[in-house]
């Protein structure tokens, strides 16, 4: 409670500096624009939903749960089965489940909100970008009410929620590593293009190095770990397959044909992506429910009987550390990203600011830095797919937290289901043909603008 009423202090404080458009900012920042900072805010709302579930996840906290009056109660009853469950082993999945829903519901909220909002002028923008205080507010209220939804069928409904918004979100993920790939080679080719300076061609082939060697050494102790010499067939054949299309997209990326119609295409990208692929595959395994072909499966049961023949497992594996720290990075940077590519600002619905340098100059006169509308002709980005994107991250960070498991039918043990291998497996597939279209979509489309 106390941690509740000092953020609460701070979210007021917050709304007295950015209570209206445009904002007041403290004299050591720099100016910015009204719709960078209103992004950040509701994605700093989505690290406080975050960091509230990994305090409730905590073993030790996680036990204290146990004293919330009914909230271990509803669990003799799940898809009309009844059971007398101990569900003391359940408590931070559980919580996980509702923080994330409660997260889901108030982004949900608010993307109903801003349909069609076209400029600042418009009153809803005002609630967009103002109104801080009451903000919090509402998403306390949706988190405590989410304590009190009983379990019936909301645990094993609410995962197939998860499951779906984890994937679009991981689609999301690829379409800016994609982005930023390319983006990252174009810099560093055009500053050596610019300074005739062959440290920034061997600057790019050390990265590039880097990305595979560390691939072809992850794939390696994919197989060690994940395979065994008879069986776990499953693992051998998706470790197979991604590495082929990973050698087969680094391949194209270099073609004749493809260089000329891109330029700037090479290596790096596929490096990258061949990295990222490698991590999804490496989830994808850790999610596989044979405890033979899977050394880091983890198992929490919920009757003392199965626990003393079972090893003691926390829920931080080294997959979901990795998809904590890529679901920050991409969290922030769909919070302050207007990408170098028309493409890419079409399909994520952002766009270049309208505001002038003249905004911007007025931000400062008098020596204050002042946060400016920057939105008056029209709104940077779509403020209802902004808000789809936090829901999604909401869901993907849910998924994240309890590893993609959820409780058997018999509620004994919380399984880890071959839904969430697919899921992640699939994901990857899309991931490389995502960027396989980038490649080659200027020799199919030869019409197109793709520069």
């Amino acid at each position: 409670m106390g941690a509740c009423l000092g953020v609460c202090s701070l979210l007021s404080c917050a709304s007295c500096l950015c209570g209206s458009a445009p904002c007041l900012l403290c004299g050591c920042c720099p100016s910015a624009k009204n719709s960078t900072v209103s992004r950040l805010l509701f994605t700093f709302f989505l690290f406080l939903g975050t960091l509230v579930s990994i305090i409730m996840i905590i073993p030790g906290v996680e036990k204290e749960l146990y004293k919330l009056p009914g909230f271990c109660e509803g669990s003799e009853s799940v898809l009309g089965i009844q059971n007398h469950v101990n569900c003391s082993s359940f408590l931070g999945h559980k919580a996980v489940y509702r923080m994330g829903f409660a997260m889901a519901a108030f982004f949900f909220l608010f993307a109903l909100i801003m349909v069609c909002v076209r400029s600042s002028k418009d009153p809803r923008a005002a609630v967009q970008n103002g109104f801080w205080f009451f903000k919090f507010l509402v998403l306390v209220g949706i988190t405590v009410g989410a304590f009190y939804i009983p379990d019936g069928a909301f645990t094993s409904v609410w995962f197939y929620f998860g499951v779906v918004g984890s994937f679009l979100f991981i689609l999301i993920q690829l379409v800016l590593l994609i982005d930023f790939a390319h983006s990252w080679s174009q810099l560093w080719l055009r500053n050596a293009g610019e300074s005739n300076a062959k440290g920034w061609y061997a600057a790019l082939c050390i990265v590039t190095f880097t990305f595979y060697a560390a691939s072809i050494a992850a794939v390696v102790l994919l197989y060690i770990y994940y395979t065994k010499p008879e069986g776990c067939t499953e693992g051998k054949v998706l470790i197979s397959i991604n590495l082929i299309l990973c050698f087969f997209v680094s391949a194209v990326s270099i073609l004749p044909k493809i260089q000329d119609a891109q330029p700037h295409s090479g290596l790096l990208q596929a490096s990258l992506i061949t990295l990222y692929t490698i991590y999804v595959t490496w989830s994808a395994l850790a999610n596989v429910p044979t405890p033979t072909c899977n050394p880091t499966l983890l198992v929490r049961n919920s009757t003392s009987s199965a626990t003393a023949t079972q090893p003691v497992t926390t829920w931080w594996d080294a997959p979901s550390i990795v998809g904590l720290i890529i679901f920050i990075l991409c969290a922030l940077f769909i919070s302050v990203r207007s990408s170098d590519h028309p493409q890419v600002n079409k399909l994520m619905l952002t766009e270049e600011s309208v505001a002038g340098a003249g905004g911007e100059a007025a931000a400062v006169e008098n020596g204050l830095h002042r946060a400016y509308d920057n939105e008056q002709d029209g709104v940077s980005y779509n403020y209802t797919f902004f808000h789809l994107c936090l829901l999604l991250a909401a869901l993907y960070i849910m998924m994240t937290l309890t590893n993609w498991y959820r409780p058997d039918e018999s509620l004994q043990v919380l399984t880890s289901p071959w839904t969430a291998v697919w899921v992640k497996i699939c994901s990857s597939w899309a991931g490389l043909l995502l960027y396989l279209w980038t490649l080659v979509a200027p020799l199919v489309l030869p019409g197109r603008d793709f520069s």
